[in-house]
């Protein structure tokens, strides 16, 4: 495989890995605030922010580490055929429908750009009580997906080195 393409996946593997293993910190964070809201509803009065702050850390928390979940391979997969094919028999298959995640990818990534332009146009708040502007997590979540999207793509280049016989390692 050309330099360029060894590059790529090099700096994308090794960016998400880094990303990734910051974001298994964020549900300690969850828990946290989730901890607060018992507290705080048991002792004083309840606060009004945690359990959506709490939804908020979880969608960082699982997209912004998606990509580092693809790039381990823990996502979910059906088995009942790939285990018994060999590794390169798995890296076609998977060279070929990598595709079907790209485009969910690229519809995601379009959907969230401009649902973000919305919320930093208009100043979108959530309909809660606590009403927290939305610009923000949609940003992140906006983020996540570009990772996953430079994920994707590096691990279709390695499936198609491995494909040609030429892996990369």
């Amino acid at each position: 495989m050309p330099a360029a393409i060894k590059t790529y996946v090099r700096y994308v593997d090794g960016f998400n890995r880094v990303v990734g293993r910051i974001a298994m910190w964020l549900i300690f964070v969850m828990m946290g605030i989730l901890l607060w809201s018992s507290v705080s509803k048991t002792f004083f009065n309840p606060s009004l922010w945690t359990l959506e702050m709490a939804q908020f850390v979880m969608t960082a928390y699982y997209l912004v580490g998606g990509a580092y979940s693809l790039q381990l391979g823990s996502h979910v997969r059906m088995d009942l055929l790939y285990g018994r094919w060999t590794p390169r028999q798995r890296a076609i298959v998977d060279a070929i429908t990598v595709f079907m995640l790209f485009t969910y990818l690229i519809f995601l990534l379009i959907g969230g750009v401009s649902s973000t332009g919305y919320a930093l146009k208009y100043g979108e708040t959530s309909y809660s009580s606590w009403s927290p502007y939305m610009a923000p997590i949609k940003i992140t979540m906006v983020i996540g997906i570009f990772l996953m999207f430079l994920q994707t793509t590096s691990i279709f280049l390695k499936d198609l080195a491995k494909a040609l016989g030429r892996p990369i390692a």
